[in-house]
């Protein structure tokens, strides 16, 4: 199987977990478990939270001490124990914090799928201009057939959309650990802890307007993202 054809599978896989629970969840936790609008808003929202915070860490740690590819495996792996757990949830205070722990995880994995398919080009001398693009369009195939899973399957209102994303999740986690080892920077010698944590690239902000405009509109595009999904 040629490396594009893996990574094809690899981006369906991903957005497939996604699709599976993401536009139907709600229904379920309105007309199943009985969870107020409020609830069920603030569950989404942990996907808000969680994409301010976690792909800038995951990154930092991609880069500086684990090997991508193995925490895309660890994560996904992370993801199929929440989601699994998910699925038998039916307190909206315990769900908030089981879709938070699932969010922390998944959202740095889309990035770190990114990062695993350049590299993955790149080793094989292709171009990712060019080669990159069909590939990614195969994530948002996998997303479209995961609602039309579920849809068909009649789970809008079942849990079972959030075993057939663990299912997936676990399927994606062993899968990916046959990818190609990425590996991580290079030390330097004497590195200075905020060097070594990766601090060092927010002394850019003080160099250039753009990012800190950049900054504020971010947080505050999620900000009301967060407040429109609980209201």
């Amino acid at each position: 199987m040629g490396i594009k054809t893996r990574l094809r599978f690899m981006s369906f896989l991903q957005y497939f977990i996604w699709g599976s629970w993401l536009i139907t969840l709600g229904s379920y936790m309105l007309n199943t478990l009985g969870f107020s609008g409020v609830e069920v808003g603030i569950v989404y929202s942990s996907k808000g939270i969680a994409a301010v915070i976690m792909p800038t860490l995951m990154g930092i740690i991609a880069d500086k001490w684990i090997k991508a590819n193995y925490l895309y495996t660890a994560c996904h792996l992370i993801c199929a124990g929440a989601l699994f757990y998910a699925a038998s949830v039916s307190d909206p205070t315990v769900m908030f914090w089981v879709m938070l722990v699932n969010a922390m995880f998944f959202m740095p994995t889309l990035a770190l799928s990114n990062t695993v398919s350049y590299f993955c080009l790149e080793k094989a001398n292709l171009d990712t201009v060019t080669n990159f693009p069909p590939i990614r369009v195969f994530g948002t195939v996998g997303f479209i057939i995961a609602m039309w899973t579920i849809s068909l399957g009649q789970f809008e209102l079942s849990n079972v959309q959030l075993y057939i994303a663990a299912g997936a999740s676990l399927l994606l986690a062993l899968y990916s650990l046959t990818m190609p080892s990425i590996p991580t920077a290079n030390k330097k010698k004497n590195q200075g802890w905020v060097s070594m944590l990766g601090l060092d690239a927010f002394v850019l902000f003080k160099k250039a307007k753009n990012g800190s405009v950049f900054l504020v509109c971010n947080v505050a595009w999620c900000g009301l993202a967060n407040y429109e999904y609980v209201w």
